[in-house]
């Protein structure tokens, strides 16, 4: 093996075509041509040896050699970056690059907002954020941080529970004085409802009396939508009653654009979550952003700070 061959860019191509399965994918994120991506991972095997991945016209996978040079290589990489934020923590300065990966909703209207704070107390940290309520594959997309809603499932990420997001049911006054506005939950069977169709169960509602009691209505509606911004709009228009977060609709609340409802009652609050990608977690710009961001979100309207102990 002719160490000079093995660059910590080939490296780098060869790391992430294994976490996406795509050299088109990896050529557009890393902004090089596939065929240099091809070059890259043709002459890092030369340089190694063996065959590290098993190309077909569909997909493109690790041999048994290539998963445990990825996971070398991954920890190579790693110090690398470590070691760059060493260097330029003497003139204390972060820099480089933090993926974010945030619920759309959330990050237009609030997280934007505190990425641009933290570029302005450190211009040298580019923020790349993904807006999206998918739930993405962190490694496979080159995520640092992804901002989730909703429960979890297992995972390997490293998880920081930010807190639970209050919901409160909202209409317009304008459809409350042409429907009337109901008095207890049964009401809301004869009513229409602004729905999530993204969310399962949505044509059920849950809600938890102020001096106890769960009741579960039905909640039925003629216009269903798959973004919270949308939804918003909806409400705003008089299209109907609606659960919403409060820190979606805090500032139409205040300006008498929608009003609450029914407010003994509240849907379950939802689980705030923060995932970091535990190589990446060490890395001095990420933990900046990471520790930046906890501490925003836990000011905005309707964020319940988690119970001690809890992460």
């Amino acid at each position: 093996m002719d160490r000079s061959d093995v660059t910590l860019e080939r490296m780098r191509s060869f790391v992430r075509v294994a976490e996406r399965g795509s050299l088109s994918a990896v050529a557009r994120e890393l902004g090089l041509g596939q065929s240099t991506v091809t070059r890259h991972l043709r002459e890092l095997e030369q340089a190694v040896g063996v065959p590290l991945l098993t190309r077909t016209t569909r997909s493109v996978t690790m041999t048994e050699e290539g998963r445990r040079y990825y996971a070398d290589c991954v920890q190579i990489l790693r110090l690398v970056e470590l070691a760059g934020d060493e260097a330029r923590s003497t003139r204390g300065a972060p820099a480089g690059t933090v993926r974010v990966s945030c619920t759309a909703a959330f990050g237009v209207l609030h997280v934007s907002r505190l990425v641009f704070a933290f570029q302005d107390r450190y211009p040298d940290v580019a923020v790349d954020l993904s807006l999206t309520d998918e739930r993405i594959d962190l490694v496979r997309e080159g995520v640092d941080i992804a901002l989730r809603l909703g429960p979890l499932p297992d995972s390997s990420m490293k998880l920081r529970l930010l807190g639970q997001s209050r919901r409160v049911l909202v209409a317009a006054p304008d459809y409350l004085a042409s429907r009337g506005r109901p008095t207890r939950p049964q009401d809301l069977a004869g009513h229409e409802g602004v729905r999530m169709s993204n969310i399962a169960g949505s044509d059920v509602l849950v809600l938890h009396g102020r001096r106890g009691g769960r009741h579960v209505v039905p909640f039925a509606g003629r216009l269903r939508v798959d973004h919270g911004l949308a939804a918003r709009e909806a409400l705003v228009a008089g299209r109907g009653i609606a659960p919403a977060h409060l820190w979606l609709v805090d500032d139409l609340l205040a300006s008498g654009q929608l009003e609450r409802v029914l407010e003994d009652y509240a849907p379950p609050s939802v689980p705030l979550n923060m995932l970091i990608v535990p190589e990446r977690s060490g890395i001095a710009r990420v933990r900046l952003l990471v520790d930046f961001l906890a501490e925003g979100i836990a000011r905005l309207p309707g964020i319940e700070k988690p119970q001690p102990g809890k992460r």
